[in-house]
């Protein structure tokens, strides 16, 4: 049972007790991200999550890693579109402990000079590795074919010119206008009772800040074509269409309607491109949902003299869908497919404080397994048919990335 509570500074914690395993997973979930970001300060988001592992009033960036190594712990972060979130996990016997250290580094890192000196140059070799991944870097790409100047279409990391104008005052200044009470949600899944809410909410009373609403500008979903040179083996491609935002009823139906597409070994996408053809050995389709806006895409990689057949084939997998919909077989495994992934992932404590806490940042409520079942049950052919017709049009985005020669 998900229990929900509300300080009185506006901050929000969700709790769920998993008494059958013996560890805990805390996670501190801010709603911000590159989204919330002006062209000039893109990546800074990023930054500001590197930032609070490099030491506080009272332990370095050492203390911070030994705390949790010492333990057999784990401790990370990752900054996303919409939302930053910084995690632990640990045996039970530890969970006052690493609330102790994680709220340590949320209110008292100190951001010192010569670490941000020292970690400009780390995320900067973090953007040059991703660069030098084409099958990671395209799907950037494709950010900015659909979402033009938007901040959506911006990279999460930012770029080298950016981090250079990041300070301690522009990270302070940043973190004291996004890092308010109203904007994060304290999620906590595992072997834990209820009253250790109090706990948490006595740790996270000491906000100097108190409320902003943060504004956002609902993205246009453009129709670009990038394309792009690199020193690859393989050419990368990347098609995207306009989406679902993620409060849309019809999630369950695009659920099912990707994992038919390109969503597993079995997919369609998957079946004509890898197996009958041999054009790829990576080929899968996603989508990803924003407040506000969504984007279906798919990717594959393949020797680019045979990037024309590819994209027919894509082509062609999609007029098949939009012409013929799914089968009956298809339409049945696909359920019983998302249904059996949604309880498996919840034996992780891990899995379930990412679900609540995401949940309660961006939609405020919970639904239970059962109420989630019964709406992949509830839907029918009929608007698995509406969703295709109306996102799979011929005005869709476009990334690539080519060898140089």
């Amino acid at each position: 049972m998900i229990t929900k509570h509300t300080c009185k500074n506006g901050l929000r914690i969700v709790l769920e007790p998993v008494p059958t395993v013996r560890s805990i997973t805390i996670g501190i979930w801010v709603l911000t991200g590159s989204r919330n970001e002006s062209e000039k300060m893109n990546g800074i988001s990023h930054f500001l999550e590197h930032m609070f592992f490099k030491g506080t009033k009272t332990r370095n960036a050492q203390d911070i890693a030994e705390a949790f190594d010492s333990i057999g712990g784990q401790v990370n972060a990752f900054t996303s579109k919409e939302y930053t979130c910084y995690y632990a996990r640990v045996l039970d016997t530890y969970k006052e402990y690493a609330l102790e250290v994680l709220s340590d580094m949320f209110f008292e890192s100190t951001f010192p000079e010569e670490e941000i000196k020292r970690e400009r140059k780390v995320v900067m070799e973090e953007i040059k590795m991703y660069e030098d991944t084409p099958d990671n870097h395209v799907h950037d790409l494709l950010s900015q074919a659909s979402y033009g100047n938007h901040p959506l279409g911006r990279s999460i990391l930012g770029t080298e010119e950016h981090l250079h104008t990041f300070t301690k005052d522009t990270l302070l200044a940043y973190k004291d206008a996004r890092y308010t009470p109203n904007n994060i949600v304290v999620s906590i899944a595992g072997n834990v009772e209820p009253s250790f809410v109090h706990k948490i909410e006595a740790e996270f009373d000491r906000f100097s800040n108190t409320h902003n609403e943060l504004k956002r500008e609902k993205p246009v979903f453009e129709n670009q074509t990038i394309v792009k040179n690199r020193k690859t083996e393989q050419a990368h491609l990347c098609l995207g269409y306009n989406g679902l935002a993620i409060d849309d009823k019809n999630i369950p139906t695009m659920r099912i309607i990707n994992s038919v597409l390109g969503g597993g070994m079995s997919s369609r996408l998957f079946q004509e491109i890898r197996e009958k053809r041999g054009l790829a050995y990576s080929v899968f389709s996603y989508h990803t949902t924003y407040l506000d806006s969504g984007m279906v895409a798919i990717y594959s990689g393949t020797n680019v003299d045979q990037l024309p057949l590819l994209e027919d084939t894509i082509r062609d997998t999609i007029l098949n869908l939009k012409e013929h919909g799914l089968t009956e077989k298809e339409f049945k495994n696909s359920k019983e497919k998302l249904k059996g992934n949604m309880m498996l992932s919840l034996e992780s404590t891990n899995s379930r404080m990412s679900r609540n806490g995401r949940n309660e940042l961006l939609l405020q409520r919970h639904r239970s397994l059962d109420d989630i079942i019964r709406d992949i049950d509830g839907v029918d052919q009929q608007r698995i048919n509406e969703v295709i017709q109306q996102t799979f049009t011929e005005e869709h985005a476009k990334a690539l990335i080519v060898p140089n020669d």
